[in-house]
């Protein structure tokens, strides 16, 4: 098949192939071209069947253009063939390759050609495209009335070779032609340009415009939509059919398109891009192609966006009534006339636009001069809210905060109008898309619905919920994650111009410098108030060490609780506080400032099975729960809302000390805490656990000290005071030698029975007094005990040459008597043993006898030191009725009667005494235990435990010095009567 009729040599098939070539070349008539190529095929090659056919891509259909047959019978050759789905033809057109049938005959997918051949006996057929750059052009069907599409190698070149020549000049046919058949854009557009420079007012060049479009497209309708921001809504401004234009805005908004039933073709002109709807092809997605044409009622659509400032103003649009392609030429004009919309659709409105740009300019301005002038956020903010909800024409003015605890966003400042609340609910943080959304972006980012934009996606329920359809956002601050936002809302679906965007965007920088510094503000101030706490803190601990006298018995618990609770702003703040060994615990409270919170301070709270303090022990730091998660036992005892939070924190030191309480803070559940300040806290609650401690083991030392003091003090005495009587009573021993007689005999035995006395109170205090003092309670009438204490001194009293003088102890009265005014008054201490035998007064002392007389000892010894040689000792006694003792309570809890009266027991003497030491009996305070002292040392370290000892004998113990230098040792007693 397809084998020459007879050999032909080499040379003769090039030339004839040059000569075919050359003719196709220079030839420009398609009908001479497909001549010149049937002409060739039918002398080169055996085929009976030849047909060329042209495709017009447009209609997708072939074109016969001749071929030859068997018959001679040319009229099917040169009918019109409508390729279709699955056709042997449309596919070769398609995939632009050949494609080879042994018998056409019997071919199901080209029935019509299948007649043919069987009417003139073709069977090996041969479908060959005739293409230029990827450009079907046409196609050829060779015919043979052998079975089989077998082409040689030579051959098929020299028919490609041709083919493609042919299809080459074809090309350039059809590009010629469409140039000649292409309307030229430029100079309807410069023609329309020159004639909007003419017109005055938009209108007219509206309708100039429309006429020039309409002229050049020659569509049905040709239409200017107008677009309103406030309602989004599109109404006809201009149209070739419109008698009248209504001005009425209701009646526009009745009559036009919502952005809503526009959607994507809405979306497609906000961003610059023509719309073209013609037959079978549409820029849009198709399912809303059917929805956009049937609300318009055309079947072709060619629409171009007027945009001014990327703001869109309207669109242009060309309709026809009939499926209609959209020609380059037709896309181009509409695009260019609405573009020159654009240009005059502002000089209409220059001089507001200027006007606005100015207040704009000056609105931001005032903002900014708001900013860095007023102290006050709130009032800052509440100024530039009214002027910017004013500019926009919007609804609420919304200022939100990240809070990276609660990675949440939270309202910092709301101005809505008075029929509207502020929101009170908190939006989630924003998902990945959204934050990188706004990290881009240059100015507001709007959302014109909210009800079908996905941006902000989970924020929707929420506004739309608070009445929200439309929105701007804008970032404050330039974060990873934006710390801060401005929302500006409207309860309708709306845009905003550009220039509106840009303002809201300059504003938002400026708020951010705002919450920068309110940001700053309030960490400077966080930070203060946690240096104030740890400062005070540090006070109270100083002032527990430098004094002894404390406000209360848990002063310092208290305090310190005061300021851990100010860096949280709890209401509610308590210690709950046991000693090592027990099993209950103390509720000390610290901070009670709400009347929804409370405490049973009387309750019975069990360590081991009370919940909070077994949680807080079981927790190496600080435990945060709900108030909802106590136990119903612990909610008897502490009283709380239920929608509140707990913080407990136990009283740990070291892991080898016990611990000795638990810290509980009570706040609202919707206070939030943040880790700054958890930390402060969990560091004041360890120092408050440390000073506790601290305190315990001081008091417990100090406490050790001063009764190992005055038990060294008391045994000392007691040895000197049994020393010098079995000194003496030896002596006298041996003065007497062997008895001789009975007087002497009595006297042997009165001194043996002092001695046994003597070693039967060694052996009482050896037992009852080994590490501390025992308290007995005796009586002894005053004058014996002065007698037996001055009988002590005698020895000094002798050595510096001393005058005792002793009154007020004749008197039964506060009233001194005149008889016993002085009992040894102008006697010599020889003599003043012999003076003591005075008129009793009917009172004794009650109380320890040993330890009272060695104070009076110790009182007369200083006495005695503290005077010159031959100076003059003064005992001053003074009754005093229980009324008008200085600590009557003292005096009832000693254990008198009704009859219960003091003594006061004043020794003076004219003597020199340290200043520095009378000042720290007087103060009787704590002092620095590493500082010198006068009181670290006899006769200071004496005096001092005589006046604790007093204390704690029921007595009192002052000293001081009188204007006329004397020094006077004030000791206060107790006193009963004979018949007690």
């Amino acid at each position: 098949m397809g084998q020459p009729q007879k050999p032909i040599a080499a040379e003769q098939q090039i030339l004839s192939l040059g000569r075919v070539l050359q003719s196709l070349r220079e030839e420009d008539d398609v009908d001479v071209l497909i001549e010149t190529t049937i002409s060739y095929l039918k002398e080169q090659f055996d085929y009976k069947l030849i047909w060329i056919a042209l495709y017009d891509r447009l209609n997708h259909i072939l074109f016969g253009k001749g071929g030859i047959t068997r018959d001679r019978d040319t009229s099917f050759l040169r009918q019109r063939v409508v390729l279709s789905p699955g056709d042997l033809l449309e596919q070769v057109v398609i995939e632009q390759h050949p494609l080879g049938i042994a018998d056409l005959q019997t071919e199901i997918r080209a029935p019509e050609w299948r007649k043919i051949a069987e009417k003139s006996h073709i069977q090996g057929t041969i479908i060959l495209p005739i293409r230029h750059k990827d450009r079907c052009l046409g196609v050829l069907l060779l015919g043979s009335e052998r079975w089989g599409y077998l082409l040689t190698g030579e051959a098929k070149a020299r028919l490609m070779m041709v083919l493609g020549e042919l299809g080459a000049v074809l090309y350039q046919n059809e590009m010629h032609l469409q140039q000649k058949q292409t309307k030229r854009t430029d100079e309807p557009l410069l023609e329309l340009l020159e004639n909007l420079r003419t017109l005055s007012n938009l209108n007219q060049r509206l309708e100039a415009t429309v006429q020039a479009t309409h002229k050049f497209v020659s569509p049905n309708r040709t239409n200017v939509y107008w677009f309103e921001r406030e309602g989004r809504y599109f109404w006809c401004r201009m149209s070739n059919q419109l008698v009248r234009i209504d001005r009425n805005p209701s009646s526009q908004q009745a009559a036009g398109m919502t952005v809503q039933e526009l959607s994507d073709f809405y979306y497609a002109l906000t961003v610059n891009q023509i719309v073209s709807i013609g037959d079978a092809r549409s820029s849009l997605k198709s399912h809303f192609t059917a929805k956009l044409l049937q609300r318009l009622k055309v079947r072709s659509l060619l629409a171009a966006p007027i945009i001014w400032q990327k703001n869109l103003l309207g669109f242009l649009a060309v309709e026809s009534n009939e499926p209609r392609i959209w020609t380059e030429a037709d896309k181009n004009f509409v695009q260019g006339a609405a573009g020159l919309i654009s240009l005059v659709a502002t000089t209409e409105s220059m001089e507001s636009t200027i006007k606005q740009i100015q207040e704009d300019a000056q609105l931001t301005s005032q903002v900014a001069q708001g900013i860095y002038s007023e102290h006050d956020l709130n009032k800052t903010l509440h100024s530039c809210a009214k002027k910017v909800l004013a500019r926009l024409a919007a609804t609420r003015f919304m200022l939100l905060q990240y809070d990276p605890q609660q990675n949440n966003y939270q309202f910092i400042y709301q101005s809505q109008p008075h029929n509207r609340r502020p929101l009170t609910f908190a939006l989630n943080t924003l998902k990945e898309l959204d934050e990188q959304l706004l990290q881009r972006s240059t100015q507001a980012v709007e959302i014109e619905n909210l009800d079908e934009d996905l941006r902000f996606f989970n924020w929707r329920p929420l506004l739309l919920e608070s009445g929200v359809r439309s929105l701007l956002i804008c970032k404050c601050i330039h974060d990873h994650i934006p710390a801060a936002l401005l929302v500006i809302t409207h309860d309708s679906h709306r845009s905003w111009t550009t220039l509106e965007k840009e303002l809201l965007w300059a504003v938002s920088q400026q708020i951010g410098v705002i919450v920068r510094q309110w940001q700053l503000h309030n960490r400077t101030t966080q930070q203060q108030k946690t240096s104030q706490a740890f400062e005070q803190c540090l006070r109270i601990l100083t002032q527990s060490q430098n004094s002894k006298i404390e406000v209360g018995k848990k002063h310092l618990e208290r305090t310190a609780l005061e300021q851990i609770a100010s860096i949280l702003g709890c209401p509610l703040a308590i210690l709950l506080s046991w000693s090592p060994g027990e099993s209950w615990a103390e509720i000390i409270p610290g901070v009670l400032d709400n009347s929804l919170f409370g405490i049973f301070s009387d309750a019975s709270i069990s360590i081991q099975a009370e919940a909070l303090i077994q949680w807080a022990l079981t927790t190496e730091s600080y435990l945060t729960l709900k108030v909802a998660d106590l136990p119903p036992k612990t909610r008897k005892w502490l009283n709380t809302p239920d929608k509140g939070k707990i913080l407990v924190m136990a009283l740990r030191t070291n892991a080898d000390y016990e611990i000795t309480g638990v810290v509980l803070l009570a706040d609202y559940q919707e206070r939030h805490w943040s880790e700054q300040n958890l930390s402060a806290t969990a560091t004041l609650i360890s120092q408050l656990a440390w000073w506790r401690r601290e305190k315990q083991i001081t008091r417990l030392l100090e406490s050790t000290t001063k009764d190992l003091q005055q038990l060294n003090w008391y045994k000392h005495r007691r040895l000197e005071e049994i020393q010098r009587i079995t000194a003496l009573c030896l002596k006298q021993i041996h003065a007497l030698g062997i008895p001789a007689n009975e007087l002497t005999q009595m006297r042997y035995e009165l001194l043996l029975r002092q001695l046994d006395h003597t070693a039967a109170s060694m052996s009482g205090m050896l037992k009852l007094e080994q590490w501390q003092l025992h308290i007995s309670w005796e009586t002894m009438p005053i004058a014996s005990l002065l007698k037996r204490s001055l009988g002590r001194i005698e020895n000094l009293i002798k050595q510096q040459k001393l005058w005792i003088g002793v009154h007020g102890l004749g008197q039964q009265i506060e009233e001194q008597s005149p008889n016993n005014a002085s009992l040894a008054r102008g006697i010599s201490t020889s003599s003043a043993q012999s003076a003591m035998a005075m008129s009793p007064t009917g009172y004794a002392y009650a109380g320890d006898i040993v330890k009272i007389e060695l104070v009076i000892h110790e009182l007369l010894v200083n006495a005695c030191n503290g005077s010159q040689t031959g100076g003059r000792i003064d005992i001053w006694c003074r009754r005093l009725d229980a009324s008008k003792s200085l600590d009557s309570k003292r005096s009832s809890d000693s254990g008198g009667t009704e009859h219960q009266t003091s003594l006061e027991l004043s020794i003076t003497y004219n003597g020199a005494i340290e200043p520095q030491l009378l000042t720290e009996l007087h103060d009787n305070r704590f002092k620095d235990v590493l500082a010198p002292s006068k009181l670290d040392q006899p006769p200071g370290l004496h005096l001092l435990i005589c006046q604790n000892l007093m204390q704690e004998l029921g007595g009192e113990l002052n000293f001081y010095q009188l204007p006329d230098n004397r020094v006077v040792s004030r000791l206060l007693l107790t006193l009963v009567g004979n018949d007690s």
